[in-house]
């Protein structure tokens, strides 16, 4: 595949995704009004706590779903099409079996729904009847659409964002409908279900349409699996590294609880949910690559492989510029307009926000490119992480409270994704010299920090304080934008040769 091809393909991505984030976000707000107000905030959370409890039944996936999909990137490649319905065939036959298990292990949770839910308005048979339509769902993705990692390995998840969520989008409004003109929690739960069985029909209908020749045999995926002993041994690897995320996930929650207040926590949730936000958006543009990124190894090419590692890495930087500068700057004054002066956190608080942010918005081309080299027997890389996050939130949270435990995510990813994951790669992957990659990196920093220069000396030189009203915050947001994106542009395409070659060549494309 060409390198314009993937370049194409990965906008493409790209721009679909960047479509619905903006769709579905501004959906979210009114659908959330409305279902408050008509099935009540009871519902909501029962709907909510029903699906989280299903979430833990998913980590069964293993991570398989990923292996596949590297696995899957030398034969797209090749465009061998014998070997691709081989490994859909062992992907079906790996996910029936998780699907059994989620099924066997969701009926045994099942047992313990009256107990969950001892005090409630709501009768068992509601709960019940609701539980099993989500479960129903999940596996739906087990028994009937495995085969949409093939789109995604093929870059070409577009399709599914697409199909995926205009279903969402068509089947909250007819939720909203129903839950305005009739407030029965039972025909909201209907919808729900129905969705995901006519989302199933025409995602795979469409799967077909653009593989015609794919003949995926379930019942030969048994005797297939042993021809490919590479998808269990990345789905080990992966596993680990997905259940110690998943625990250092769920652990900053409750060390912020246990070392602070609920006041606190709810004060940080305030400031994670707008970074989180704008994180998501910028994730949503970015991760578009990956599947290119496997392509693009799988062709070999090991100096344009280093080249477009760069011009990804450089982008990234320009857009961490894009969200961390802005929040820096106007976080404050948001908070004071939104919610009242009482929620703002310390200025520490917020570099501490903002540096962990960084560093994960930054270091996400290391995570693409080992995935593309499948890079994943670091195992231990990941537990360290969750135990060094562990301790010293521990210490962290009892001497310097909330502080302490955002230092310890922190100092976690220092030691790890930024100490250890590049050296892996340079390593392992590009087999190349770590100091050319502290080099480069420094010279990402250099247009950011002139860009944050030169927006502060605007901001003297205009006499801007925090604003006070949401029109002045609107203003002060725009010129912060505006002068980051040409100061840091300029900067960049001087300093920079990887991130001139990107635009260039986007250029090139979009004419």
């Amino acid at each position: 595949m060409s390198q314009e091809s993937r370049v194409r393909k990965s906008l493409l991505n790209a721009r679909v995704n960047l479509i619905f984030y903006f769709l579905t976000l501004a959906l979210s707000f009114f659908s959330r009004k409305i279902f408050l107000d008509t099935l009540g905030a009871d519902f909501v959370g029962l709907t909510g706590t029903l699906q989280n409890l299903l979430g833990f039944l998913n980590l069964a996936e293993l991570g398989i779903g990923s292996a596949i999909g590297y696995v899957l990137y030398k034969p797209l490649f090749d465009h061998d099409e014998t070997k691709i319905n081989e490994i859909i065939s062992v992907f079906g036959y790996l996910y029936r079996w998780i699907g059994k298990i989620i099924l066997i292990a969701g009926c045994i949770l099942a047992c313990f729904l009256p107990l969950i839910f001892p005090n409630t308005e709501f009768d068992l048979g509601l709960i019940f009847f609701a539980y099993f339509s989500f479960l129903a769902s999940s596996l739906i993705g087990y028994f009937a659409n495995y085969k949409q990692t093939l789109l995604g390995a093929d870059q070409k998840n577009y399709v599914v964002t697409a199909y995926f969520q205009t279903a969402t989008i068509i089947k909250t409004i007819i939720q909203m409908a129903l839950a305005y003109y009739t407030g029965n929690y039972y025909l909201w739960v209907i919808v729900e279900l129905s969705f995901g069985i006519i989302y199933s029909f025409i995602l795979n209908w469409k799967i077909n349409q653009v593989y015609p020749w794919l003949r995926s045999e379930v019942s030969q995926g048994r005797i297939l699996f042993k021809k490919y002993p590479e998808v269990m041994k990345y789905t080990k690897q992966l596993f680990v590294h997905q259940i110690a995320n998943f625990v250092q996930f769920q652990l900053s929650p409750f060390f912020v609880y246990a070392f602070t207040s609920l006041q606190i926590v709810t004060y940080y949730g305030n400031y994670t949910l707008v970074i989180d936000k704008l994180s998501l958006l910028m994730n949503s543009f970015l991760n578009s690559t990956s599947a290119g990124i496997g392509n693009l190894i799988a062709e070999g090419n090991r100096k344009k492989i280093i080249e477009v590692f760069w011009e990804l890495t450089s982008i990234r930087f320009w857009f961490a510029g894009l969200i961390v500068i802005p929040i820096f700057y106007l976080m404050d004054s948001f908070i004071i307009i939104w919610l009242g002066e009482q929620y703002v956190l310390s200025r520490i608080t917020l570099y501490l926000i903002l540096f962990n942010i960084f560093i994960r918005l930054t270091q996400g081309t290391i995570g693409q490119f080992l995935y593309g080299y499948g890079l994943f027997r670091d195992v231990w890389s990941s537990i360290i992480q969750t135990i060094i996050f562990i301790i010293v939130a521990i210490i962290g949270g009892y001497y310097w409270s909330l502080n302490g435990i955002i230092f310890a995510n922190c100092f976690s990813l220092i030691v790890i994704l930024c100490g250890w994951k590049p050296y892996y790669l340079y390593k392992k992957g590009f087999d190349a010299s770590l100091l050319q990659y502290w080099i480069k990196w420094l010279k990402c920093c250099f247009p950011l920090m002139i860009a944050f220069l030169g927006i502060r000396s605007v901001r003297i030189g205009l006499s801007v304080n925090n604003p006070k009203s949401i029109l002045d915050w609107s203003l002060d947001g725009f010129m912060i934008v505006i002068t980051y994106s040409l100061l840091s542009t300029v900067a960049m395409t001087l300093i920079f040769k990887e991130f001139r070659f990107f635009l260039f060549r986007i250029l090139k494309i979009k004419k």
